[in-house]
């Protein structure tokens, strides 16, 4: 009887470590380690670290595919709702976390993305689709006057990503929630406000 694969266990262990070691901080020993599984085990299943971090890259992002749709396919909520509300998901997954862990597409946006061209591109691709089902929402709150129309949905998409992910830099490093909860005050108040 073949033994089970240690695939999952090893790209469950690769997140936790990258998590809180960064891309760079975590070796593959320590990994394997984690993951009870013997190096040998890593190399059969990843040609290299860059490859790993890859895979669980895309692991996490598979979940929070599943946050973006659990808030923004919302319809009880209005599509402005649905934004705020993304935002209050995920903040309240950082305080379960005491605000020391953010969002790991971010992290390695900062940490990789000048050292690796496979990850560079993957989280190019990533925000491109992260932006898809916020534009949408954005564009379907300016169809129903929830949010002004001065700046194109696609556009507007991209700042309310890239500012959280700045927001959630500040928050780590003060292991505390104002920077989130004033994003997210400034922005309702400013560029999401309801059209007077």
């Amino acid at each position: 009887m073949p033994k089970p694969s240690l695939r999952d266990t090893i790209l469950d262990a690769g997140l936790k470590a990258m998590f809180r070691t960064g891309y760079h901080g975590t070796s593959v020993r320590d990994v394997a380690a984690v993951a009870g599984a013997p190096i040998g085990s890593f190399t059969n299943h990843f040609r290299s670290k860059e490859a790993f971090a890859s895979e669980v890259l895309e692991r996490y992002f598979a979940h929070v595919r599943l946050l973006v749709a659990q808030a923004l396919d919302d319809t009880s909520l209005s599509p402005r709702e649905r934004l705020q509300r993304y935002l209050d998901i995920i903040t309240g997954r950082l305080e379960a976390d005491g605000f020391a862990r953010g969002c790991l597409i971010g992290d390695l946006s900062l940490e990789a993305s000048g050292s690796s061209e496979l990850l560079r591109s993957q989280l190019e691709a990533i925000f491109a689709e992260w932006r898809v089902p916020f534009a949408a929402c954005i564009r379907e709150a300016q169809a129903a006057k929830e949010i002004a129309s001065d700046f194109d949905a696609n556009e507007l998409a991209d700042f309310l990503l890239a500012s959280w992910q700045g927001a959630m830099l500040r928050m780590k490093v003060e292991r505390s929630p104002a920077a989130l909860e004033r994003f997210k005050t400034i922005a309702f108040q400013t560029v999401f406000k309801e059209p007077s």
